[in-house]
């Protein structure tokens, strides 16, 4: 429970707490003239005052917590707001867990690139895709490479092709200032079929 255990102490804590990006008043900061209250155990408990309703939670030694603040009245719950928080919290920490972030990773080429790094540099780009990451891949002119952009837009257009059975380009090659880039994102992929199992044959009778 959030509160001290006598009405002098309920005045000197804060009682407004930030829970996944949202704010619960809780005891005393709750004033409504009316509030619907909600048990501990989820029954419903009528409309009342606020006053009543703190006086309710307080026998149980919860806390009286407002959950829905834009109902009419408002609609507030009993609980344990300190094992609620917890939870909260705990589940925040597990959704982040699960959550993976996507990254953007760059390639880079010249158009004079040779078939060995180019080849080196399409096995990075598919790593990446198969981790499931976004690529950049660029490709930057230098000196009077400029007068000959459509050597890179070939390159860039044939090196999405390469990646073609497991990505696809969301960001088609174009030019800004020196450089020519364009962006692959990873197909979504269904889990490989398990190979059937081999039947085994049948064993045929043996004539004595």
């Amino acid at each position: 429970m959030t509160r001290g255990c006598c009405a002098s102490a309920f005045f000197y804590f804060p009682e407004v707490f930030h829970i996944a990006n949202a704010v619960h008043q809780i005891n005393e900061e709750i004033i409504d003239k009316e509030i619907r209250l909600i048990g501990a155990e989820g029954e419903q408990l009528g409309i009342m005052s606020a006053e009543k309703a703190l006086e309710i939670a307080a026998e149980a030694d919860l806390d009286l917590v407002k959950i829905a603040p834009g109902s009419n009245p408002p609609v507030c719950k009993i609980m344990d707001y300190g094992k609620f928080r917890f939870e909260q919290t705990k589940k925040e920490k597990e959704a982040k867990k699960n959550q993976r972030v996507i990254e953007v990773k760059e390639i880079r080429m010249s158009p004079s690139i040779d078939t060995n790094d180019f080849n080196t540099k399409l096995k990075n780009a598919q790593k990446f895709l198969a981790d499931g990451d976004r690529v950049k891949v660029s490709v930057r002119f230098r000196g009077r490479e400029m007068a000959h952009t459509q050597i890179g837009e070939v390159l860039l257009k044939d090196f999405a092709e390469k990646c073609g059975e497991m990505a696809a380009m969301d960001k088609a090659p174009k030019l800004e200032g020196r450089s020519m880039s364009m962006f692959l994102s990873p197909k979504s992929s269904t889990p490989p079929k398990k190979p059937a199992k081999p039947k085994t044959p049948k064993a045929e009778p043996v004539e004595e």
